[in-house]
């Protein structure tokens, strides 16, 4: 199976019915789709004897999924006869090819269906009919592919399908150097299983197998090959960082390392950002750097040109999956994926003076352990531009919206980038600390002053940073402020809301956050509890506790545990009643816990005629090592998990709120600073 993600195909095999739709078969080529034999490289299985007591959707008698290597790069052959058991998996009968014309047609050997004994050859009667090009236009995604679909007819509950085809799986830009992964999924049906890696003498590959591959592994001549037959359900290890989840794995690569990737990448972009002396982009450039005077402001006028002027549109035709166009050309026709835009952003900054680098990153956060993978330039799915200045890198993003700036650090936290040079790079790993902004702050305000049994005016912000934020830009830079507050009227009015008056949105780009502002009017849950008592659980006050990290018994007990990284902060104040006083206000206890690498904070205040709470949580470690896990399972027990409860009761007496230190306000603070108080001083 061959996966797109981003700009850079990655490619990927499942040998497993829920992972390969049976039949589906991405990015091969020709105009038209062939019939013939299968290949001399392939093997095909023999078919596994069905057993009395099958059960579940279908039956797997055989799957094939062979990958061979010659001077031209992959051919992928699929071939499968799988037994119907239940309603749901007749959709198998759905089949359909999608490819690309620059690289060969498509084969296909047979399709037929096994009934009572007879077989019915379904290509003596049926047909591939190519539907469409250009299928997912609307995720602007321009590649050139091919559709064909062909329902098999008659397809019954107890048939037996037979399929079988082979494409040409190679990039144009790769030739016969290349990349990519068989694995065996998780979870796979009953059944039998074949992965198998081939090649021509003079195409040997270097191949990585994972521990439970190469326990099954069949070398033979140029080819290795792994049976199946039934496999056992593997679970990854619990909690583990992701490079743990790496299992039933082969790697193999035609790269020695990855600064050979590096080093055939970077003339690609280089060449395709050279501008000619007539280039209208030289006039660009010289008006940049009329208007802005430091090269910093250049560099961050010259991204936003481009990510501005410049729609985002993924280009894959005529061999473009991973060679970029040339600055120029996107430049003309308004349009490029990010290749391109990285492209005409390097043409830019060269004529501004400014030294800049393309550098491929993977945005599926999946980077965990690319030190530990053979090279590849298949583990990466997009590219964007670093730049240093004053001794500090700077990251540009082409296709991010206009309000991104240069940044220090990526939107997205990349683990291990490769950066594109003429000698060549090798892999660089980014650091990583605790986040030192909130990833997201909500502010709630109510306005209680006129009394507990009247509706309060209550106030809601959020402040969202990273990519969320800049989703949440895109979506709501779009409309209207009349639309949005309808909007917000027709679907947010409820539990909270009885009446909403305003919604107002902004991107600070200075912070770097997207702002959502709703005003209006509420009824306040008080709790009666008896004898003029009152109380409020203020929302986001709470915790859940942590769950035990352990892991099943069959599991590698010594292995890390992982937090994904994340910084929250709730901030609620309610101004009192006004015929109340400070002292007979009461809440619960402040949280200061950190436990499983991860701190939990709460503080309370009451002051100036509102009482004010803070609730923050952020990871401190992203993973931690299992004794620590052990001894905090043990601390669970103890940890507070009350709701954020304040209480009122006319005859308190409550003076410990004088000698607290003081919690700011909702209103108090501008929030979107640095140095919000979400956590506890120490930290």
């Amino acid at each position: 199976m061959v996966r797109n993600e981003g700009d850079i195909v990655r490619f990927t095999i499942i040998a497993c019915l829920a992972g390969l739709l049976p039949g589906t078969i991405a990015h091969a080529a020709g105009n038209q789709i062939q019939n013939g034999p299968v290949p001399k490289w392939a093997v095909q299985s023999d078919p596994m004897p069905v057993p009395a007591d099958a059960a579940g959707a279908v039956f797997i008698r055989r799957q094939d999924t062979e990958v061979h290597l010659d001077d031209k790069g992959q051919l992928l052959y699929n071939g499968y006869r799988i037994r119907i058991l239940h309603p749901s998996a007749l959709q198998l009968g759905n089949l359909s090819l999608a490819w690309n014309p620059a690289g060969g047609s498509p084969v296909v050997h047979v399709i037929k269906i096994h009934r009572d004994g007879a077989v019915i050859d379904i290509l003596k009667k049926a047909s591939f009919e190519i539907l469409r090009r250009e299928d997912q236009l609307e995720a602007a995604r321009l590649d050139g592919n091919l559709t064909a679909v062909l329902r098999v007819p008659d397809l019954r509950v107890g048939d037996e399908i037979e399929f079988g085809a082979t494409l040409r799986a190679s990039d144009p830009t790769l030739g016969k150097d290349d990349a990519g992964l068989l694995f065996l999924a998780s979870e796979p049906a009953p059944g039998r299983y074949q992965l198998r890696l081939s090649w021509e003498e003079r195409n040997k590959p270097t191949v990585k197998m994972t521990s439970d591959m190469a326990a099954v592994a069949q070398p033979g001549g140029n080819a290795i090959a792994y049976r199946f037959d039934n496999p056992a359900v593997m679970a990854p290890p619990k909690d583990a960082p992701p490079r743990y989840q790496w299992q039933r794995a082969v790697e193999y690569s035609s790269f020695a390392d990855w600064q050979g990737i590096s080093r055939r990448f970077a003339p690609l972009f280089a060449d395709a950002s050279k501008l000619p002396a007539s280039s209208p982009l030289k006039r660009e450039a010289a008006r940049i750097a009329a208007a802005h005077a430091t090269p910093f402001d250049r560099a961050a006028a010259a991204l936003k040109l481009v990510q501005q002027d410049v729609r985002y549109i993924y280009v894959g035709l005529n061999g473009g999956n991973l060679t970029p166009a040339s600055a120029d050309e996107t430049w003309q026709r308004r349009y490029g994926d990010c290749k391109a835009k990285t492209v005409l952003l390097m043409a830019l900054l060269r004529e501004l003076g400014i030294g800049a680098e393309a550098v491929l990153v993977n945005n599926s956060g999946t980077d965990d352990g690319l030190d530990e993978r053979l090279p590849s330039p298949r583990m990466f799915d997009h590219v964007l531009v670093r730049i240093h200045m004053d001794g500090k890198p700077y990251w540009l993003d082409g296709t991010m919206p206009a309000v991104v700036p240069p940044t220090a650090d990526p939107l997205i936290p990349y683990q291990w980038v490769l950066p594109l040079s003429g000698q060549g790079s090798g892999l660089e790993r980014l650091g990583w600390t605790p986040a030192s902004r909130p990833n997201e702050i909500a502010l709630f305000e109510i306005d209680a002053r006129s009394g507990f049994e009247k509706p309060a005016r209550i106030s809601s912000t959020t402040i969202k940073r990273g990519i969320e934020g800049v989703q949440q830009e895109v979506q709501f830079s779009a409309v209207t402020p009349a639309q949005l507050l309808n909007a917000f009227r027709q679907n947010a009015i409820g539990d909270t809301w009885q009446t909403i008056e305003d919604v107002q949105w902004r991107y600070d780009r200075k912070a770097q956050a997207s702002i959502l502002t709703i005003v209006g009017t509420g009824t306040v849950d008080w709790d009666d509890d008896g004898n003029g008592v009152k109380s409020l659980a203020l929302p986001g006050g709470g915790f859940n506790p942590p769950e035990k990290r352990i892991r099943a018994a069959e599991q590698d007990q010594a292995l890390p545990f992982y937090n994904k990284p994340n910084f929250d902060c709730y901030v609620t104040t309610v101004r009192l009643p006004s015929t109340t006083k400070a002292e007979q206000w009461s809440h619960k206890a402040n949280i200061d816990n950190r436990i499983f690498g991860r701190t939990y904070y709460r503080v309370f205040d009451i002051y100036d005629g509102s009482l004010r709470m803070i609730r923050g949580a952020r990871i401190e470690q992203k993973e931690f090592e299992a004794a620590k896990a052990q001894r905090d399972n043990g601390r669970i027990a103890a940890f507070d998990n009350s709701m954020a409860w304040i209480t009122y009761n006319p005859g308190g007496r409550n003076m410990a709120a004088q000698a607290r230190r003081r919690v700011p306000a909702t209103f108090e603070l501008d929030w979107t600073a640095d140095n919000v108080p979400c956590l506890p001083p120490t930290l």
